[in-house]
């Protein structure tokens, strides 16, 4: 204040040296009245973080996707870039409107900067191999849907694993949030779904790289539990094409036909159609069987099942 009061007796405008140093007028002219009065400069705080940043044609994109499309950059070409030319990379591919600020706070948060980038992996990525998958329980894919709740401004996760030759939605992960914790949980559940933990064979989870699937919970869940864990490459969902055709299926045929208003509603709504899904609705590939019926089927020998090749 001592410094404020310098600088309106050389003539400066009060309104305008009360600003800078974060003192209403109110306040100061109070404490002209009563010099024995200690008055506190309060600093102004920032804005609460949205969650969401927008592209040029003003589509909210959430921040779980963006950190997703960072790993993607982070395990491609790009991979040597800070988080300015990743700031750039984003503006350019996916014609976001952000700042350099938030890119970097969101790398902090998964603690992908440069300098933790060059420490030596825990668990070293295994890229996807080509497969020939002729039975249940051979090769699983999981990934992230994202959907939003008008009635709260906010989004949704669902994390689904999908058998690749029976098409089967196993379990999923619903919430208003999703990490490495969920996919490790989500991991134990499907096993259980499919009495594998007392048997040697046991499925290859074939995710993307988001940065759910790249956490120390998540690779070491699959250590614990004998479950290898492959990632496709950057910029190549053909590789996980089984459980991005379900997304698709889920965003036309449920997602799209109601504006949900509550995070309860969305949970009943996507669960009935994922039980619907599962249980009735056919499927192509499957000589027109949903997919629980179609394992069925397969089990009774009834039908035959084709080889799958990803």
């Amino acid at each position: 204040m001592e410094i404020a009061d310098k600088w309106i007796e050389l003539g400066h405008a009060v309104s305008r040296i009360l600003r800078i140093v974060g003192v209403s007028e109110q306040t100061y002219y109070n404490r002209k009245k009563q010099p024995g009065n200690q008055v506190s400069v309060k600093r102004r705080g920032g804005r609460p973080v949205p969650g969401f940043s927008m592209t040029k044609t003003g589509i909210p994109i959430s921040d779980g996707q963006i950190q997703e499309w960072l790993c993607e950059l982070l395990n491609g070409e790009t991979d040597v870039y800070g988080y300015r030319k990743l700031t750039i990379c984003l503006r350019r591919e996916y014609e976001l409107v952000i700042n350099k600020k938030k890119v970097y706070r969101l790398l902090d948060e998964m603690e992908m900067l440069q300098p933790q980038r060059r420490k030596r992996l825990k668990h070293p990525r295994k890229l996807a191999n080509n497969r020939e998958i002729k039975a249940s329980n051979e090769l699983w894919e999981m990934d992230i849907k994202y959907g939003y709740i008008a009635g709260e401004q906010r989004f949704f996760y669902l994390l689904c694993v999908i058998d690749v030759l029976d098409r089967e939605i196993i379990d999923f992960h619903m919430g208003l949030s999703c990490e490495g914790k969920h996919a490790a949980g989500l991991i134990q559940r499907t096993l259980w779904q499919r009495q594998l933990f007392k048997t040697k064979q046991r499925p290859v989870i074939r995710t993307d790289n988001g940065p759910q699937f790249i956490s120390h919970v998540f690779e070491d869940a699959c250590v614990v539990h004998d479950v290898t864990h492959e990632r496709i490459p950057p910029k190549t969902p053909n590789k996980n094409a089984h459980i991005e055709s379900f997304h698709s299926l889920l965003e036309s045929e449920c997602l799209q036909r109601y504006e949900f208003n509550s995070y309860q509603e969305v949970c009943e709504t996507v669960a009935n159609y994922i039980r619907f899904y599962n249980t009735r609705r056919m499927h192509g590939s499957l000589y027109d069987l949903a997919p629980q019926q179609f394992r069925q089927a397969v089990a009774m020998h009834q039908v035959q099942a084709k080889i799958v090749k990803v």
